[in-house]
């Protein structure tokens, strides 16, 4: 997959709406006119919500080399006029602990005016691991994570609840551990957050189980418009799941894959799904996740287009 285009083209440029000129400008070099934090597209009326980018849309340009992980704040704003982003693990996984790496990216951020929201985390463990032993260690495992996530200024780590068993067994496990994990967070002023990410955490009333299990105000979930694979064939009601997940949301991830000519998802409905998400009066980030084929710019920038579109209809109704 390319590299976002470190110069905007005509198309994606005219893609955008008015409010993206400032950003514009900045990134072009026109000394003078400067961006100021939230005055471009990310950011929206309180009763609507504003955007965000997962760095997970851009995997393919991180893992092929084309850009690093500390590339990922300025190519935020300058290429997508976006103001806050969200981190995967995976691609600074020997930089938890590294004061000095973590201080320059934050300065990255806060160069180009750019917030931290949360990290994803993945491959350390699993919380609801059956054995003991092996869930403590992934709830240590993650506390780096934390650490992380609190110098960047995040308000959130994202976490796996994956486990084994039985269903009501599962629970009881994957609550142990993120319990364990949510009041080392709760102690640096971090929350710990679910994605419905596979398995039994893709079944929404599941997660909203072990959320009720847990009950604890620092723990939360991220659902995903799309993640609702059960495994062998079987998938659980995208709408449903959101709905169910909302009521314990601290952030919201919008999936995407494909467009059709009208520039609407070919998976998810947006606008039928952000009705639930408003209606759980959640108006925080959305978080930008493409992964279709094709550019990554391109549907980075579909995805956000299309945000803004059900945004406008909402803010106008």
């Amino acid at each position: 997959m390319n590299l976002p285009d470190t110069h905007l083209n005509r198309r994606d440029f005219f893609g955008w709406s008015v409010g993206s000129v400032a950003a514009m400008a900045a990134f072009s070099g026109c000394g003078g006119i400067g961006y100021r934090l939230g005055e471009d597209l990310g950011k929206a009326p309180a009763r609507t919500f504003s955007i965000s980018l997962a760095e997970w849309s851009l995997h393919r340009s991180l893992q092929g080399g084309q850009m690093t992980n500390l590339d990922f704040p300025r190519v935020t704003r300058e290429v997508y006029g976006l103001d806050a982003v969200e981190y995967v693990n995976s691609f600074f996984k020997d930089k938890a602990r590294d004061e000095k790496y973590l201080d320059q990216l934050k300065k990255r951020c806060d160069d180009h005016e750019v917030v931290s929201l949360l990290i994803m985390c993945d491959g350390e463990g699993r919380l609801g691991d059956p054995d003991e032993k092996a869930r403590a260690q992934a709830v240590q495992n993650h506390h780096r994570w934390v650490d992380a996530a609190k110098s960047l200024g995040c308000h959130s780590i994202r976490v796996n609840a994956a486990s084994a068993g039985s269903y009501d067994e599962q629970m009881k496990l994957a609550a142990d551990g993120l319990t364990q994990l949510t009041e080392y967070g709760a102690s640096q002023g971090l929350n710990v957050i679910v994605e419905n990410h596979g398995g039994l955490s893709s079944n929404g009333a599941w997660l909203a189980g072990v959320m009720k299990t847990v009950n604890h105000p620092r723990c939360g979930t991220l659902p995903d418009f799309g993640n609702f694979n059960l495994g062998g064939g079987k998938s659980y009601d995208r709408y449903k799941g959101v709905a169910e997940l909302m009521p314990f949301a601290k952030a919201v991830s919008a999936k995407s894959h494909a467009f059709d000519e009208a520039g609407n998802e070919t998976n998810t409905d947006y606008h039928k799904m952000m009705k639930i998400v408003l209606d759980a009066k959640y108006h925080g980030y959305v978080g930008i996740e493409f992964e279709g084929g094709g550019s990554e710019q391109d549907g980075i920038l579909a995805t956000k287009r299309l945000l803004e579109k059900v945004r406008d209809e909402f803010a106008a109704s």
